[in-house]
């Protein structure tokens, strides 16, 4: 075990080593928003709204969706024939509004931009195999290649979680070190493990079977509703077991350090 120990902390003296792993925790704790709710102490609605975004997130991230269901919903009866290009045109035009409004504003458009690209793809792969479902079939991709990437990082025994919070944190791997942390880590990864497992289950038998306007509607339902508890329960035990850890209380141990 010690031998372990000192291999991880040689690794850690490299030079490449450390900027790839900060760029890992970068990621990760974008991707899952402990950045925006790293300093709290307490369950913040306006803190929430950051780690989604903002409201100009939120909306990034619903809009096109919610579009989309209701123009198919209204129109997949009285024109079959229109209802899929109009509805995919309206998700397509939101997000693409959302990108200019961004570059107008000499914002960030990383967000518009993936989210554009995104809803783009996902709607030129639906017209072009002429099957509406398809227009889901991306962000189910992403949802499995997630799910496959936190499997493996608590397999090889670094949890997404932990290089998340260790980089917020300011103190390196040494959150594997310790029992309580690490299993911290674990958990949580876990709990976003399930996450994605979750939707997959719900929405691949939906995709399968064609079912555009229930699949539109989970999507949607499975998407910032499940997302934001998952986000709050993660940051409770992180706030916990490093406000043990520490000794002091739950608002010392979350000021991001470094």
């Amino acid at each position: 075990m010690a031998d372990e120990n000192n291999a991880e902390q040689g690794a850690g003296d490299a030079p490449a080593e450390p900027s790839l792993r900060d760029a890992l925790g970068a990621a990760a704790a974008k991707n899952t928003g402990l950045g925006a709710m790293a300093g709290e102490t307490a369950p913040s609605g306006d803190a929430l709204l950051r780690a989604m975004g903002g409201v100009r997130g939120l909306c990034e991230a619903v809009l096109p969706g919610l579009a989309f269901i209701v123009l198919y919903t209204i129109l997949i009866t009285p024109a079959p024939g229109t209802a899929v290009p109009i509805a995919l045109g309206a998700s397509v035009l939101i997000a693409l509004v959302f990108t200019v409004w961004r570059v107008i504003a000499k914002e960030n458009v990383t967000q518009a931009v993936a989210g554009l690209v995104g809803v783009g793809a996902s709607a030129i792969l639906a017209i072009a195999t002429n099957r509406p479902v398809n227009n889901f079939a991306l962000g189910l991709g992403i949802d499995a290649l997630y799910g496959l990437a936190f499997l493996i990082s608590v397999l090889v025994r670094w949890p997404i979680i932990g290089i998340a919070v260790g980089y917020l944190y300011g103190e390196g791997v040494a959150w594997r070190k310790h029992p309580a942390t690490y299993r911290v880590a674990v958990i949580s990864t876990l709990l976003w493990l399930a996450l994605f497992v979750a939707r997959l289950v719900v929405q691949v038998p939906l995709f399968l079977a064609g079912n555009t306007a229930a699949l539109a509607i989970t999507h949607l339902v499975m998407g910032i509703p499940l997302y934001v508890p998952v986000l709050l329960v993660t940051w409770l035990l992180v706030r916990d077991v490093y406000a043990r850890k520490n000794g002091g209380t739950a608002s010392d141990s979350m000021s991001p350090q470094g």
